[in-house]
Formats: C-alpha cells, sequence, structure tokens
C-alpha cells in the first residue's frame, strides 16, 4: 500500500505543467490556484457548457457519460500519481459536475449564473448523501462521485427553476 502524502507536501504545480494527465485533471491549471480550486475548476468548465448547449439532448448526454467514465480512471490515476486520496487542486470532477448541472437547461446568463451558484452551494454544502459518498468512497469513483451527485441535485434544482419559470412566464 502505499503511504498517503499530505497534500502541502505535493509539488502540485510542477507536476501539472510537465504531465498531460495532471494538466487535465487540475481543470488546465486552474486547480493551482491557492484559493477556492474547486471555484475555479467549476468556472473554467462554464465555457465548455456553452459548446455542449449546441448539441442536441442526446449528444450532450453522451458527452457527460463519456467524460465521467474518463474521469473515474483520471482522477483515480492522478490521485494516485500524487499519492493522496483526493488533492483540492483535481477539479476535473468540478467541471463533469457544472457540465450536468446544465444539461437540458435554457442558455443565456441569467441560467449560468444561477446554475454555477447552485452547484457550487450543493458541492460545497455537500447534502447528505453526497457527503457520505464523499467520505466513505475511494479512489477515481469517491473523487468523482460527490461533484457527480452534486451536479445531479444541482440539475434537479434547475430544472425546477426552468419550470416555475415557464409556468410564471406563461400566467403572464
Amino acid at each position: 500500500m502505499i503511504e498517503q502524502a499530505k497534500q502541502e507536501d505535493i509539488p502540485v504545480s510542477h507536476a501539472v505543467w510537465r504531465n498531460p494527465w495532471h494538466f487535465l485533471a487540475f481543470g488546465f491549471g486552474s486547480g493551482t490556484l491557492p484559493k477556492a480550486p474547486g471555484t475555479w475548476g467549476s468556472l473554467v468548465a462554464i465555457p465548455f457548457v456553452l459548446l455542449w448547449q449546441l448539441l442536441p439532448g442526446w449528444g450532450y448526454w453522451l458527452m457527460l457519460v463519456g467524460f465521467t467514465l474518463f474521469g473515474f480512471w483520471l482522477c483515480g490515476r492522478v490521485a494516485n500519481d500524487m499519492r493522496v486520496h483526493d488533492h483540492e487542486g483535481i477539479v476535473w470532477d468540478e467541471m463533469v459536475g457544472i457540465w450536468i448541472t446544465f444539461w437540458l437547461i435554457p442558455t443565456g446568463w441569467a441560467w449560468w449564473i444561477v446554475g454555477f451558484a447552485v452547484f457550487r452551494f450543493m458541492d460545497i454544502l455537500k447534502p447528505w448523501p453526497i457527503s457520505w459518498l464523499d467520505e466513505h468512497v475511494g479512489g477515481g469513483l469517491g473523487i468523482m462521485l460527490d461533484d457527480l451527485l452534486a451536479g445531479v441535485f444541482a440539475w434537479l434544482v434547475m430544472q425546477g427553476l426552468v419550470w416555475g419559470w415557464a409556468h410564471v412566464a406563461a400566467g403572464f
């Protein structure tokens, strides 16, 4: 068994810039920022939402499945390389979580801002069962799973807001 290093002992910036898998897992380098790497990783993911929303709903869904499966492997590999359970700078999971949040959501700045806020709220608060998964599931699956579920919770909230907005707008 590999002894786990402390996060602060890992020379993150050097590994991220030299290794393409680390670069992806660290959200194209956004996870190296000193404060709130999950928030930065989520922000880096937003421009991709603009592209994914051009796809038909089933195409976006297939993209989510592919990036999720890739993320299980990617996050597990990078955590293993770094000898940590879930380094806070690994933000691929936040990126996929935010992409889930915006599946089948209308385009527009207002929706993107609300969706971002709802996802970050779910990811930071970690309501049950997200908190349980975060504490009890390891490896790439564990790194990804809590953020995937935060994305699903945020998606459900967004679907409710879209539904409510449509009914309010129809009433006027």
